[in-house]
């Protein structure tokens, strides 16, 4: 028997075709939304780092050192909020489920 396959060398086949019916894909802009749902302070922390970062940048340009100083350490707080949020959602996921 050269040209047949024994069927228990296509179960492979099987659970992958139950798998793929299973499997739910989802957008980068429906990840995201479930995401910001699951922990909403992180985009929070995430835009005001780019909100001091872009005002920092924009003061170093224009040649206004305090206020780049200023929005420079407030970009630090902002990612210190951020990466504070991401540990305590982290924490939280196991007693979520």
């Amino acid at each position: 028997m050269a040209g047949t396959i024994p069927n228990d060398e296509l179960d492979w086949v099987k659970v992958r075709e139950d798998l793929d019916s299973s499997y739910v894909t989802e957008t980068i802009w429906q990840k995201a939304k479930r995401k910001t749902k699951e922990n909403p302070l992180v985009p929070i922390g995430a835009l005001a780092t780019t909100a001091a970062l872009t005002v920092g940048l924009v003061s170093f340009v224009k040649g206004k050192e305090q206020m780049q100083q200023y929005m420079m350490r407030a970009r630090v707080g902002a990612q210190a909020f951020t990466i504070v949020c991401m540990v305590i959602g982290f924490v939280m996921i196991p007693r979520s489920n």
